[in-house]
């Protein structure tokens, strides 16, 4: 069929004068050819026809004298090489309400164009610019495709969309508008590929959730403000709250709602990429860099995912994780910032895999607040300040990560908790440094030519050293700082400038199967007033005496060896050591007392306590003990209630005390498990007891320290396969020498449950409570019928916890009891009749399962104090009576449903 062809010109030769002219008398398929010149009026298409420059780009111009110069309602219509300029008024050039249009290197001016409604645009070879509002503006379900366009010099936004409308923009540029180059909302959806986004006065991308976009190879830089910004758009849901599994809140979407593959953002203003509120972001092998701020925040609740990525050369910190934020990053690089690489802080979760954070001004990796971090094979080097501070409440985890070249401190960690396994430390000021009432655990780490200490535990701190080596410090290998209590398991220490192992004042330190040798002073120092337990330790090729022990020290050495040294011991006049079945070998001088001698050395001043019989240790420690036992055992008896338990903890107690004077007899112990099950329901005092429990096994010198480390199913079970067994290990190990106390323990056996992570839980405590029989004491407690779905899971359970105390609820009297103690402690009155009204309060209380016993009384105690505090508010002038007496008119109505 031969196509319609219609000519246009405005003078001369030509068919039809206007292009509207031609355009009525086209039919279907027609081609109109315009002529060169300035057409002034509106077009409006709903034909299928081609429109067309008959001498190419710039010869036609529509100039509308109102309204759009181009307005398509249906049907596909093609213009191709046509200049449009909106009217003075305001508004799109052109505006696309219905059908499917291509323009094909055509020109917008004065106005952009607007997709509305269910329309549909192709924009190829365009240029939109000297726009008085945004370049392309997308509404409703419209959809628009742009190839190799350009939009410039808009006063809005380069690409605007909303509501539900789509995009396709290939090969395109945004530059020089005022707002952002591309700004998304509702639940919009866009793809742009390899496109420069630049010289815009906001964002140059702007995503408010949950818009989604995907933008591979394309350019964002010299903005006023950020590269990329995803935010929360007006009508989303509320953030999740704490807590919120975020997999089952993503659930349905298979990829982030803003994507970035190979892209670059540069030269911004401020940072590089901003993402808050609940939105989820993903950057694979992009390049952020030459930021004003920032090179990528993650605040709010979002998800961001950065995988291969660089954050170079940017004059704040390289990645920060504010609020709720996650931030993961794998494989990618941050390097040459003028703050911190890594900044994190209130409860966000940080996971960085095999990434390399280099070259950073402040300290490479911050974490603070309650942030959890997981670090696994990465790489940090070149840090001008610390290479990692973990403080306040923050958690790290740290695996096979290597630490280079800091001029602070390696690890620092100040009040937060840390598990670091197989890391390398090298050539850094301090190694590691731990000041913290968690008990870190360090597990086969190597710490290589710090300049001052390897390993430095601070004062009153506990922590777990197992495996690893320190290796030519320029002071001293592991300091441990006055009454800090550290367990050290197969360690190698070498070529330490200073003293291989420093134990200071107070410090009392469990020190097994470490060698420690070619030290420029001693092998071992134990400072003054040092106490603490050495076993199975060798020392060798020291500058100083091997072991040296100040006065009134007291450590215990253990099956030690000194080897091929000048001088194995020197001590003060009044210093107490111990030392059982020691030997030396290739000692010149040699004054410590061997493995074989016959008798013990009495102890005195200047004299050593050997064991060779029933010599008691020089310190007197027991004799402490045995002064400190009375007292708890008189603690124990002043808790409310819990009678029968009081007398069964009573009774272990003195099993236990002669149990260990069999063993000073040298004689065998009676079989004895120290684990319990604590079965009762809440409230009932399991916590309590079990904190006294810890501290009387102490007393007895059963455990090191007897300190509690509450844990319960999320403490100990992972959240993948393999992750189970370590975290459960971890904890494990921080309760050594004490007590862990797994509250809900039956979670671990979830009924109906048979493939669940708790079962590699319990495996892992059965063999650790073997492994460990006499360093620490497990307690589980719970329910009492579901303690036996617990018992009876495990064959190894039931053979470990054979003895369970029953925690009876609390009488009405006892919960009387309890408020009379909690307003002694605060300075409150309660009389007689006061007391009466409890009694009837708690009598008439039903006893559901949310009945919380001790935290019922506690609660009822509190609720007392406000009702004092709302009469005595009234009173104008209320004495001391008035002030402290609780009335039978504070006592809160009964709960009784």
């Amino acid at each position: 069929m031969k196509r319609n062809v219609l000519r246009v010109a405005d003078r001369g030769w030509g068919t039809y004068r206007t292009v509207t002219a031609a355009l009525r008398a086209a039919g279907e398929g027609a081609v109109i050819h315009v002529q060169p010149g300035v057409y002034r009026e509106s077009l409006s298409l709903d034909a299928e026809v081609t429109v067309l420059a008959e001498k190419g780009p710039g010869t036609v111009r529509i100039v509308a004298p109102h309204g759009p110069a181009l307005s398509v309602t249906g049907d596909r219509p093609v213009l191709r090489e046509i200049s449009f300029e909106g009217s003075p008024g305001g508004g799109p050039s052109v505006l696309v309400g219905g059908g499917a249009p291509v323009l094909e290197g055509c020109t917008m001016t004065g106005g952009g164009i607007e997709v509305i409604r269910d329309a549909t645009a192709e924009l190829r070879s365009c240029t939109v610019e000297d726009t008085a509002q945004s370049g392309v503006h997308v509404t409703g379900t419209a959809r628009v495709t742009l190839e190799d366009c350009v939009v410039r010099s808009a006063a809005g936004h380069g690409l605007a969309l909303s509501d539900a409308a789509r995009a396709e923009v290939r090969r395109s540029t945004f530059e020089r508008v005022t707002g952002c180059g591309v700004v998304m909302a509702g639940d919009s959806l866009a793809t742009l590929d390899e496109c420069s986004v630049r010289h815009t006065g906001e964002a140059a991308v702007r995503v408010n959730t949950p818009a989604r976009v995907l933008l591979r190879e394309c350019r964002m830089h010299d903005t006023r403000a950020q590269g990329l910004v995803v935010a929360d758009g007006p009508g989303t849901a509320a953030p999740a709250e704490p807590g919120t599994d975020r997999a089952s809140a993503a659930a349905g979407r298979e990829e982030p709602q803003v994507r970035l593959e190979k892209c670059e953002v540069f030269r911004t203003e401020r940072e590089g990429v901003l993402a808050g509120g609940s939105g989820e972001l993903r950057l694979r092998d992009c390049h952020v860099r030459e930021t004003g701020g920032a090179g990528v925040i993650a605040a709010g609740t979002c998800r961001v995912e950065l995988d291969g990525t660089r954050v170079v050369d940017v004059p704040g910190t390289g990645l920060a994780a504010l609020d709720g934020a996650e931030l993961s990053v794998k494989g990618g690089t941050v390097a040459r910032t003028g703050a911190n690489g890594v900044h994190a802080t209130g409860t966000c979760a940080v996971r960085l895999t095999g990434c390399e954070i280099t070259a950073t001004a402040f300290t490479a990796l911050h974490f603070g607040g309650s942030a959890k971090a997981v670090l696994r094979s990465c790489t940090v080097r070149d840090s001008t300040q610390h290479a990692v501070r973990v403080e306040e409440r923050a958690d790290l985890v740290a695996e096979d990560t290597r630490v280079e070249h800091a001029r602070m401190t390696g690890f620092d960690v100040r009040d937060a908790d840390v598990v670091l396994r197989r890391c390398v430390i090298s050539d850094t000021a301090t190694g590691i440094r731990l000041e913290t009432g968690h008990r870190p655990l360090l597990e086969g780490c190597e710490v290589l030519r710090p300049t001052g200490t390897g390993i430095e535990i601070a004062p009153g701190t506990g922590a777990l050293l197992l495996g690893g080596r320190v290796e030519a410090a320029g002071s001293a290998g592991v300091f441990l700082d006055e009454r800090s209590e550290a367990v050290i398991e197969d360690l190698a220490i070498a070529d330490s400038k200073g003293s291989g192992l420093v134990i200071w004042s107070g410090a009392r330190p469990r020190v097994r199967s470490v060698s420690i040798s070619g030290t420029g002073k001693n092998g071992v120092y134990a400072g003054d007033g040092a106490e603490g337990l050495l076993e199975d330790c060798s020392v060798t090729a020291t500058g100083y005496p091997a072991v040296y022990v100040g006065a009134g020290a007291s450590p215990v050495l253990r099956r030690c060896l000194v080897h091929d040294t000048d001088e194995d011991l020197s001590q003060a006049d009044d210093a107490a050591a111990r030392f059982e079945q020691c030997r030396t070998s290739n000692v010149k001088v040699s004054t410590m007392p061997m493995a074989d001698e016959a008798e013990a050395t009495a102890a005195g001043p200047g004299r050593v306590a050997v064991a060779g019989g029933t010599v008691a240790p020089a310190d007197g420690r027991e004799t402490a003990a045995a002064e400190l036992l009375p007292e708890l055992l008189s603690e124990l008896e002043r808790l409310v209630g819990l009678e029968g338990v009081k007398r069964e903890v009573a009774s272990m107690a003195k099993v236990m005390q002669m149990v260990k004077r069999r063993q000073e007899a040298g004689l065998q112990p009676p079989p004895l498990s120290r684990h319990l099950i604590f079965a009762g329901n809440p409230g009932t005092g399991k916590t309590t007891v079990a904190r006294l429990y810890g501290r009387l096994l102490a007393a007895l010198g059963l455990l090191a320290s007897g300190h509690l480390v509450e844990a319960d199913r999320s403490a100990l079970v992972g959240e993948y396969v393999g992750h189970t067994a370590p975290k459960t290990t971890a904890l494990f190990r921080r309760a050594l020498g004490g007590v862990l106390f797994i509250d809900e323990a039956y979670a671990l056996v979830p009924a109906g449950q048979s493939n669940d992570f708790g079962q590699e839980a319990i495996s892992t405590l059965v063999k650790l409570m073997e492994d460990h029989r006499d360093e620490v004491v497990v307690i589980a407690a719970g329910y009492p019928e579901d303690m036996e779905r617990l018992i009876d899971s495990n064959p190894g359970l039931a053979s470990r916890f054979t003895r369970t105390l029953t925690f009876d609820d609390y009488s009405s009297a006892d919960l009387v009891r309890i408020v009379e103690y909690q307003a002694g402690s605060h300075e409150y009155g309660i009389g007689e009749a006061t007391a009466a009204a409890l009694l009837a309060h708690f009598e008439a209380t039903e006893r559901t399962e949310r009945f919380g016993n001790g935290r019922t009384a506690r609660q009822t105690f509190q609720r007392m104090t406000e009702h004092h505090a709302m009469r005595v508010a009234d009173l104008a002038a209320p004495d001391d009576g008035d002030l402290t007496a609780l009335l039978p008119s504070d006592v809160p109505p009964a709960v009784t449903g």
